[in-house]
């Protein structure tokens, strides 16, 4: 019997064939989903477009049923699906087993129209044994979870196809608003209003260096006659006063400076005795293992991934049936698992190591749903990535979950924490000072994992911090006492690991999201990164000034997690999609009519102006070139550009000033060209400074060059701005074409040229002093990369060359069209031909969802 089974890729379709080779079985992959909701006006189907729902592609008259279309980029595939439907008496859908998997393979099933019989196999493992336990043990389209991911669709696309037009109208272009994505801007401009409006405060305290029995220890001051000082959380944030309630000298003491070093100077002559000891045992567990939310955390810290590229990594590693899937919520264990978890911890760390009896763990996500158990590795011997040959990232992502997993069934660390408490002085005049000790007793689990360390070992000492042995009664030797000024810090800006950690606490979203929800934000300019850290940019003020004042629900933390929780419900079977989706729409409060009233309501420079008063009078507006500062200075109203590196919660208002003074300060004429008989001015414009020849009122469009990046304002001098001025310069002609080589500063900086070829300097060149050598070498090295580093060999599928090349932001792998980055831990020579057809694979989905991106705003 002739089976044709269909999964959603090329790299996951070669993997099971591994299993299922022969002439019974034939494995095509659908390259995702085959069909969606219309991308643009060209896809409207024509008897739907003059309906007025029809931009929507949903019939929000008509109990919200979707028009789904097969984009263009997909119907090659569907005519090859079907042609291999012809050959095959039974289809097997083997797409994944998360909604969106069921998803795929009913909008397959509807495309294709079997007449043969259909079989759903699921399998959250890529093995051997895991494929033929989902042959022997089939099931039908799971009809719920299909309509709970068509409800996510629909609600998704009503969002932001509503919404985003709104911000163009009132903001700016090609803003976008999402159901999820909206949520998240809102947390990170809340936690930049924050620092914004944090007033800091200062206080002291003092710390002791002592010594008992020859053994050094550290300890620092708590109280001082009777009275507890003041620490960082005794303070309001934004006032950078005492709390309510605490009273200075009563209940909490601020200690100033002079009274600091006064006590930091006599202290070390007084007695000192310590009072109190207290020992405490704790026994800490293992962490579970990880789900999508944990591993995107984990990787962040321990790896320094993006949500994004451990997703990438993960989805690899999956297809190549190393790792069980990656988007689940759930952090159950297989039994088989757990028996090859506990037997790797007997062989590499011995019995006292493991646990005394299995451990499982329950989720803790409500109606864990994307799949049914956590990740780990795939299969039943819990090879290592050595063993298996891995390197680069995939190997140092695989053994962050090699370890999280092998801990689970290791035994629980025991800890020793030690606190005593020291008296300093005597009579009414004492200081009390406290020295707190922590002891790994037994390492346990911690041998193998230790959360937020890429080294067990190193960690274990870190985490080590004994105290000397110490008893009521002893008298340790002071031998310095140090006053330390202290100041409260603002509330830290999120990373994307933060952020994850919020949005599933708080039951935004799915793990499947998450990744893609900080890559849109970043993309549409609501955030920059800088390091780890997200920043939230003024556009993203303004746009959750408009949704904060008329769409409170839609950005409201508990609002969202509650249409998680309807989705769930439906996904279970216990809620019909159309009610909810009617009442969300339409409804009296619905997003529709919400809509039509922001149009007529909303002031448009009201809701793009962002003003605190730690700003004075100060204030940024959104316009439809970007944000811009306003202001009145010598009595005049001025504008200003703002800088695109500037950080909402870093401003100031004398910063803000001195940008306003800068940007309308009159153009610094440097001198006369000698040829041209023109000045040579130094002028800012809304891209950064530039230089000019000659006034901007003369015929013709006047010459003008931006300042390398390398070069400020205040460094511009006449003879450098008569050099760009003049650019391009040439510098001699090419000894075997006898075409000039010129000097220029482009989009991308300065280059040298000859002909098409542009070669861009390096950091070490000076453009106002390289020579003809130089721009030679750089033109010669360009030309080397006009021919391929290596090819890899001829495409498995298409039989065309599969080759590496060097560019401009480094090595990448071409093939028909496509040029997909090598990942920086990979080295061009060593990356196989599946390697690289992966990674064509993954840019060339990117490459079509930017198309169709592209479509819909044309």
């Amino acid at each position: 019997m002739k089976r044709l089974v269909v999964v959603e890729s090329p790299t996951k379709a070669r993997t099971i064939r591994r299993f299922l080779s022969g002439n019974e079985y034939r494995i095509e992959a659908s390259m995702g989903h085959v069909r969606d909701l219309p991308a643009s006006a060209s896809q409207i189907p024509e008897q739907y477009k003059n309906e007025d729902w029809s931009r929507l592609g949903v019939r929000t008259e008509n109990g919200f049923e979707p028009i789904y279309v097969v984009p263009p980029e997909k119907q090659k595939v569907v005519r090859e699906l079907r042609d291999a439907l012809q050959e095959a008496e039974e289809l097997y859908i083997a797409t994944d087993e998360d909604r969106e998997g069921e998803s795929i393979g009913w909008h397959l099933l509807q495309v294709l129209k079997p007449d043969i019989p259909v079989r759903r196999m699921v399998f959250h493992e890529i093995t051997r044994e895991a494929i033929q336990h989902a042959l022997d043990h089939t099931r039908g389209i799971d009809q719920h979870l299909v309509d709970a991911q068509e409800t996510r669709r629909i609600l998704d696309r009503l969002v932001g196809y509503t919404l985003s037009p709104l911000l163009w109208k009132k903001i700016a272009p090609k803003l976008s608003a999402g159901r999820v994505q909206s949520v998240s801007v809102r947390l990170l401009v809340q936690r930049e209003k924050e620092r914004i409006t944090f007033v800091p405060a200062s206080y002291w305290d003092l710390t002791a260096q002592l010594a008992q029995n020859g053994s050094g220890f550290e300890a620092t001051m708590t109280h001082y006659q009777g009275t507890r000082l003041a620490t960082g959380r005794d303070f309001d944030p934004d006032t950078g006063r005492l709390k309510d309630g605490l009273e200075a000298g009563k209940d909490v003491l601020l200690m100033q400076e002079e009274q600091a070093r006064s006590l930091a100077e006599r202290l070390p002559s007084a007695p000192w005795t310590v009072t109190n000891v207290k020992i405490r045992r704790k026994s800490r567990s293992p962490y579970p293992p990880f789900i999508t939310s944990t591993l995107q955390q984990e990787a962040s810290r321990k790896l320094g991934l993006s949500a994004s590229r451990t997703m990438r990594t993960a989805q690899r590693l999956y297809e190549n049936g190393y790792i069980t899937y990656m988007r689940t919520d759930s952090t159950n264990l297989s039994s088989e698992a757990i028996g090859a978890a506990r037997q790797a911890v007997q062989q590499r760390y011995g019995d006292k190591f493991l646990s005394k009896s299995p451990r499982q763990y329950s989720g803790q996500v409500r109606n864990a749903q994307e799949a049914h158990e956590a990740i780990r590795p795939a299969g039943t011997s819990m090879k290592t990535a050595k063993e298996h040959g891995l390197s680069g990232l995939e190997a140092r992502l695989y053994d962050l979950i090699w370890k999280r997993t092998v801990a689970t069934q290791m035994a629980n660390a025991r800890l020793r924490y030690v606190t005593a408490h020291i008296d300093a002085g005597e009579g009414d005049d004492v200081a009390t000072f406290r020295a707190s000790g922590k002891t790994i007793e037994f390492p346990g689990f911690f041998r193998a994992y230790v959360e937020g360390s890429d080294d067990p070992n190193a960690a274990l000492e870190d985490r080590e911090k004994p105290l000397p042995t110490l008893k009521e009664g002893d008298t340790p030797d002071c031998k310095h006492v140090e006053p330390v000024g202290h100041e409260t810090q603002p509330p830290s800006r999120y990373t994307e690991a933060s952020l994850i950690k919020v949005l599933e606490k708080e039951g935004i979203g799915r793990p499947s999201t998450y990744a893609t929800i900080i890559d849109t934000i970043e993309r549409r300019g609501y955030v920059q990164k800088q390091g780890r850290t997200l920043i939230p940019s003024f556009t993203a003020f303004a746009t959750n000034n408009l949704l904060e004042r008329q769409f409170e629900q839609l950005v409201d933390v508990g609002f969202t997690a509650q249409m998680e929780r309807i989705l769930d419900d439906i996904a279970s079977g216990e809620q019909e999609a159309t009610p909810y989706l009617r009442s969300f729409y339409k409804g009296e409060d619905g997003l529709e009519p919400a809509v039509e009233q922001a149009l007529e309501r909303v002031d448009a420079r009201e809701v793009s102006t962002i003003s605190f008063p730690q700003w004075g009078d100060f204030v940024i507006r959104v316009g439809r070139y970007g944000p811009y500062i306003e202001g009145t200075l010598d009595g005049e109203t001025l504008t200003t550009s703002v800088p695109g590196d500037l950080a909402p919660g870093d401003v100031s208002e004398e910063q803000l000033e001195e940008l306003l003074r800068a940007g309308n300060a009159p153009d610094r004429v440097l001198g006369i060209h000698p040829e041209a008989d023109q000045p040579i001015l130094l002028k800012d414009g809304p891209y950064g400074p530039y230089v000019q020849l000659g006034d901007d009122d003369q015929k013709g469009k006047p010459r003008r060059t931006s300042l390398p990046k390398a070069v400020t304002p205040s460094e511009v001098t006449f003879e450098m701005a008569k050099y760009l001025v003049e650019l391009p310069k040439e510098i001699g002609e090419h000894p075997e074409t006898g075409a000039p080589i010129k000097i220029n500063i482009g989009k991308y900086g300065p280059y040298a040229q000859h002909g098409s070829i542009f070669a861009s300097l390096k950091k070490s060149d000076d453009i106002f002093s390289i020579d003809y050598d130089r721009a030679m070498e750089l033109i010669a090295e360009k030309e080397r990369k006009k021919k391929p580093m290596r090819v890899i060999g001829q495409h498995p599928e298409t039989g065309e060359p599969v080759e590496v090349w060097d560019g401009r932001y480094g090595p990448y792998i071409k093939h028909s069209g496509i040029n997909a980055s090598i990942p920086d831990d990979r080295a061009p020579e060593a990356i196989t031909m599946d390697e690289a057809v992966q990674l064509l694979e993954e840019k060339a989905k990117k490459k079509g969802k930017r198309r169709r991106k592209k479509a819909k705003k044309s």
